[in-house]
This record gives C-alpha cells, sequence and structure tokens, in this order.
C-alpha cells in the first residue's frame, strides 16, 4: 500500500503554503503559511505533504501553490 511508504518515496514536486484560512478545519496548527513542502502524492483535490507533525496529511489545493 503507497500510504506505508511515502515518507521514503521521493518528492513529486514543492509547493508553498500560501494561507492557512480553512473554512472548516483548524489547518493552522499543521501548515505555516510562507513555508514550502515536498508533494508525496497528489489527486484531484488534495496534496499529501510531510506537515509540520512530521506526518503525511492531505490537504486541499487551495493552501498551496506551486513553486
Amino acid at each position: 500500500m503507497i500510504h506505508e511508504v511515502w515518507k521514503d518515496r521521493p518528492s513529486i514536486k514543492v509547493v508553498k503554503c500560501v494561507h492557512t484560512n480553512a473554512e472548516k478545519y483548524l489547518v493552522n496548527n499543521m501548515l505555516t503559511a510562507g513555508k514550502s513542502y515536498e508533494v508525496k502524492n497528489e489527486t484531484e483535490e488534495f496534496y499529501f505533504v510531510e506537515d509540520n507533525s512530521g506526518h503525511i496529511g492531505g490537504y486541499y489545493k487551495d493552501y498551496f501553490e506551486t513553486v
């Protein structure tokens, strides 16, 4: 299963967090605006990045811009 080896896989690309203003979820604890994150996997709606907790998390693409 891909989610078990995400940390060991090479990154797809690098994205920069542009804001943490979430409507429903508390995102500012896990992402920092202005910080760059390596994308480990991508879907239509989400980027899966190693967040501030050190774990892989899925976040809406709205929070990021491609570097």
